[in-house]
């Protein structure tokens, strides 16, 4: 990632720490599949959360690790991490409708960290000074979807109501998937 290296710093701290939170909503509540009993407990709704928790884990780590090491890693590598899951993903979102906003919006995630990755090594920075990387349009597109995004987010997590327990159990995801959106915001605000 191009940019001071205390920002970069930051913001690896900010999405490792959302991605350590996503992943350790699995052990919180046992995954049952889809087709199990309708008993009471966790059910199809958990199996969808842990699905989200996962990617959700997987891209905060992802997001840490460019933010930190950024175009010392080949661009290919990069893009061999995030590629394969985006295109799951789309053809996740193509074949079942439930929760397909949610699988979409990860596989944007993951091209747009694919995109990032490719655009660094592309055009590297020469003596100090970082060249502008990748398209104009695709990034300025990239910006406009992550940064209504974190605004959807935002709105969300403060138009929230409830108790301590209403806030445990839908805030704190939602701040995470804010602080995801925000880092995906400054990473292609850098480039």
């Amino acid at each position: 990632m191009h940019g001071p290296n205390l920002v970069s710093w930051l913001l690896a701290v900010l999405t490792a720490a959302s991605g350590g939170y996503c992943l350790s909503r699995l052990r919180r509540a046992p995954c049952t599949p889809v087709t199990a009993p309708a008993v009471p407990g966790p059910g199809p709704g958990r199996l969808h959360a842990h699905e989200s928790d996962l990617a959700e884990g997987l891209m905060g780590f992802g997001m840490a690790a460019m933010a930190v090491a950024g175009s010392a890693v080949p661009g290919e590598v990069w893009a061999w991490v995030y590629g394969p899951p985006a295109v799951v993903l789309v053809f996740a979102a193509a074949r079942r409708p439930d929760r397909r906003a949610h699988r979409l919006h990860h596989a944007v995630g993951a091209l747009a960290m694919t995109y990032m990755a490719l655009a660094m090594t592309a055009a590297p920075g020469h003596a100090g000074h970082h060249s502008a990387a990748g398209s104009p349009a695709l990034t300025g597109a990239l910006l406009a979807y992550f940064g209504g995004y974190a605004l959807w987010s935002g709105s969300r997590l403060l138009g929230g109501s409830g108790g301590t327990a209403a806030v445990a159990s839908a805030g704190l995801p939602r701040a995470c998937r804010l602080s995801m959106g925000i880092g995906m915001f400054a990473m292609l605000l850098t480039m």
